[in-house]
């Protein structure tokens, strides 16, 4: 690397000199392979990039099987916590909702009443889309990929699942088409639903340098913030009442390509980038570094391991 570092500042010096044409033609090289190191941060791992696991300790079958047997009462020990929490946040106490919300959807006007479609459990994802940008947030896309094949089951055990974003309805309905989902999407736009439910932030909002977000007041890389909440529609009366609603890490969950990467000998294997989902690219998108929005308003500005986080991977905040 250095002996092509070095021949590179020569060959420029001498370009410089002797053939002006040949230093626009090197300046282009230069471009082209910056560009390709870009593009090749998103590729495939390959079988030299697994050699940091060649150290890896080995045993007998017999020996794997202790150590296997040990984890697995760990693993049987966490599904018993799971199902506890879970009880604990289904007992959680409930908010009824009195403020209207309209919604834009294809057909018409929707209310929240609306949103629920003949059922009394309504989930819905708080989709990053601003009315700027010109598509989806990367990382809300990769986990709407792990949803729209759950419409049909969660309509089973009485769920609707809807979008929500602040995004226009057309720019909406183009980005879902390209992307092949078939989840209802509707457009909060217009109404204050994103910023009561804690997940679009106004100007004048971040005007302190923190937002509210995953409750918490915290600095937050965007404008929009990812989330999922959950309403009960009472059959009887139709009342309304939020349940519950979580963020950042608590979205984990719904990634089912996160619970296989976890299984794996490399893991997610995102500890040496600029931030967690770095890697993640719409669906269309991978092999490239090519996004519609050229100033990645869904992504810090600066990033560093210790620090940042992707807007739709944001870190809980340490206190």
């Amino acid at each position: 690397m250095m002996l092509r570092e070095e021949f590179s500042r020569l060959f420029f010096v001498w370009a410089t000199k002797r053939c002006p044409e040949a230093v626009r033609w090197f300046v282009v090289l230069l471009k082209n392979e910056s560009k390709r190191k870009a593009i090749m941060s998103t590729k495939i791992m390959t079988s030299e990039e697994t050699d940091s696991l060649s150290g890896h300790e080995i045993v007998s079958r017999v020996e794997w099987l202790v150590a296997r047997r040990d984890l697995l009462k760990r693993e049987k020990e966490l599904a018993r916590l799971r199902d506890q929490l879970s009880a604990q946040r289904r007992a959680l106490p409930w908010v009824k909702i009195d403020k209207g919300y309209v919604f834009n959807a294809l057909g018409g006007e929707l209310t929240l009443a609306d949103l629920f479609n003949g059922r009394s459990q309504l989930i819905i994802y708080h989709f990053m889309f601003h009315p700027d940008w010109k598509e989806g947030c990367p990382s809300c896309s990769f986990v709407s990929d792990h949803l729209d094949g759950a419409r049909a089951h969660l309509a089973a055990r009485d769920v609707t699942l809807t979008m929500v974003s602040r995004a226009p309805l057309a720019k909406i309905e183009a980005f879902k088409k390209r992307m092949g989902w078939h989840f209802r999407w509707v457009s909060s736009f217009g109404s204050d639903f994103n910023f009561d439910y804690h997940v679009s932030f106004a100007p004048e909002q971040k005007v302190g340098g923190k937002v509210d977000y995953n409750y918490t007041m915290q600095e937050f890389p965007s404008d929009e913030g990812p989330g999922l909440s959950v309403f009960y529609k009472n059959p009887t009366s139709s009342e309304i009442f939020h349940t519950y609603s979580t963020y950042a890490r608590g979205l984990d969950p719904l990634v089912g390509t996160y619970t296989l990467l976890d299984l794996v000998p490399k893991g997610r294997d995102e500890d040496d980038l600029a931030f967690s989902m770095q890697w993640v690219r719409h669906h269309d998108r991978y092999g490239t570094n090519l996004f519609l929005d050229e100033t990645l308003p869904y992504w810090p500005s600066t990033a560093s391991p210790e620090s940042s986080t992707c807007a739709c991977a944001a870190e809980e905040v340490q206190t």
